[in-house]
């Protein structure tokens, strides 16, 4: 990409979302030495299980920190679409007004 290569930041940007969605044959694809990349991976995660998991061989299932991520996305997005919920049932007001005290 420091180069300027045409179509760099897309095939970056593609690599990171497969990246991200563990699609390892995405992986693969979009490296620059695609067999060197399956050697890699087959030397540490040798099984065709492997091939599927939603985890590399560096932290584990456990503490894979992409999936912790992935984690956390989704329970703030559940936590936002609660609270959108308790928004539109107390009228949907972002400015509530003040009673008058007594």
């Amino acid at each position: 990409m420091a180069k300027g290569h045409p179509g760099a930041r897309a095939r970056d940007d593609a690599l990171s979302d497969a990246r991200f969605d563990f699609r390892w044959e995405d992986q693969f694809n979009l490296g620059l030495d695609p067999d060197t990349a399956r050697e890699f991976h087959d030397a540490t995660l040798p099984k065709d299980s492997a091939k599927v998991a939603h985890f590399c061989s560096m932290c584990g299932p456990k503490f894979c920190s992409m999936k912790i991520t992935q984690e956390v996305r989704e329970f703030a997005a559940k936590g936002m679409q609660e609270k959108a919920g308790e928004f539109r049932e107390g009228g949907g007001e972002l400015y509530i007004p003040i009673k008058p005290t007594a």
